[in-house]
């Protein structure tokens, strides 16, 4: 049956194409009038009917209707034989690599325990035909209705109804890297309730259980990540020897072997923090060369800054705090903390720091029109740009 009625309105159960490429089931409100002259009158009596909408995940123990409310996680179809698996065995130490009982147990989570929190998954490499894209299709193949594959542009939009209620929100060649983003990814992470909004429907809030899995051949910066950050598992992985067009394909017959040993699996790492693994465990050389990009990333962002206000105020030397700094930096959507600023000034740009009265320029309008440069006196540890370092740098 193609409709459901919640309460008084009835809906249509209808296959959303995504800018993806994936899809996504999505209930679409329909008139009674048109279900009747559709289907047919008689066709009313037989629509499945309930008292409203919930969302109970469950992968090993699923239930349409739960105390009479239709349950908005869908229903994964799988069979399960025992049998070897060696493809997809291979395929996994490829991309876990080192991480390959971490992998499993991240796995065996995912299946049997979708309602606990865990680690934002990083698949980086700079190089192609490494398997990012497949390990998508494949946990896709897995999960079903209940993963989303988007585009950067899908999980920007306001409108977030096509992910919000899903296990697993895949990003494909992701490139999150303004402020905006990495908060939001950050805050959902650890968010057990999110406020769902959808196209002429008011923001409603619902529980929140979704794991973000980000794939990216932009190894450095792909997404701001501080430097004691312990939510993301950052995984290289490497290029395989040689291209295997028919890879999916031959992982998908595997699947109802992999899916009896999944099923059955016991979760070997003990779940010691809220995202189940330390710290430590997730460690990754990989995740180090992504704070130390996002360091370079904050290099350049201060250098733009610093040029443009040269070129700007036409002056010789700007002197700015660090709170300016953090104030400009903001206003380009770039999230930095005095310290991780301080480090940078220290470091890159050899600087450090007076305590006294220094000089601010900005841009005033003048009663005739036009704009006129003005100064600003305050008082404070500021640091020192002299434009000779910075304009024939940039040349």
């Amino acid at each position: 049956m193609d409709y459901i009625r919640i309460g008084t309105e009835y809906y249509k159960l209808s296959n959303m194409p995504l800018l993806s490429g994936d899809t996504c089931n999505v209930l679409l409100k329909w008139k009674k009038g048109e279900i009747i002259q559709d289907e047919g009158k008689e066709v009313l009596s037989k629509i499945p009917k309930y008292d409203g909408f919930c969302s109970i995940p469950s992968n090993t123990n699923y239930q349409e209707s739960v105390n009479g409310f239709y349950n908005k996680f869908e229903k994964v179809e799988h069979q399960f034989e025992a049998g070897e698996f060696l493809k997809t065995d291979m395929f996994l130490k490829h991309i876990f690599g080192n991480h390959y009982e971490l992998g499993l147990d991240y796995l065996t989570i995912l299946w049997q325990q979708p309602t606990e929190i865990l680690p934002i998954l990083c698949l980086v490499s700079q190089a192609r035909n490494t398997g990012k894209t497949t390990f998508l299709y494949w946990l896709k193949l897995i999960f079903q209705g209940n993963m989303t594959i988007n585009k950067n542009e899908d999980f920007r939009s306001q409108f977030n109804s096509d992910w919000s209620n899903k296990e697993i929100i895949a990003v494909d060649e992701a490139l999150l890297d303004k402020k905006e983003d990495s908060e939001r990814i950050k805050n959902l992470s650890t968010a057990r309730s999110y406020k769902t909004e959808a196209k002429g429907i008011d923001k409603k809030e619902s529980g929140f259980f979704g794991k973000f899995i980000l794939c990216s051949n932009n190894i450095d910066n792909f997404i701001l990540v501080d430097e004691d950050e312990i939510r993301y598992w950052v995984l290289d992985v490497p290029q395989f020897n040689s291209e295997n067009p028919n890879l999916l394909d031959e992982l998908k017959v595997e699947l109802p072997h992999f899916m009896f040993y999944l099923n059955q699996r016991q979760i070997v790492t003990p779940r010691t923090t809220r995202m189940w693994f330390t710290k430590e465990q997730i460690h990754t050389k990989a995740l180090l060369r992504l704070v130390k990009g996002n360091r370079t990333y904050l290099n350049r962002e201060i250098e733009e800054i610093i040029i443009d206000d040269f070129i700007k105020f036409e002056v010789e030397v700007l002197q700015y705090s660090l709170g300016d700094l953090v104030e400009k930096l903001s206003k380009n959507n770039i999230r930095a903390t005095s310290a991780n600023i301080r480090k940078c000034l220290n470091d890159k740009f050899q600087l450090e720091s007076t305590n006294s009265t220094y000089i601010k320029y900005h841009l005033a309008n003048m009663p005739s029109g036009g704009l006129i440069v003005e100064e600003t006196k305050c008082k404070g540890r500021y640091y020192t740009f002299l434009k000779e370092n910075f304009i024939l740098s940039a040349v």
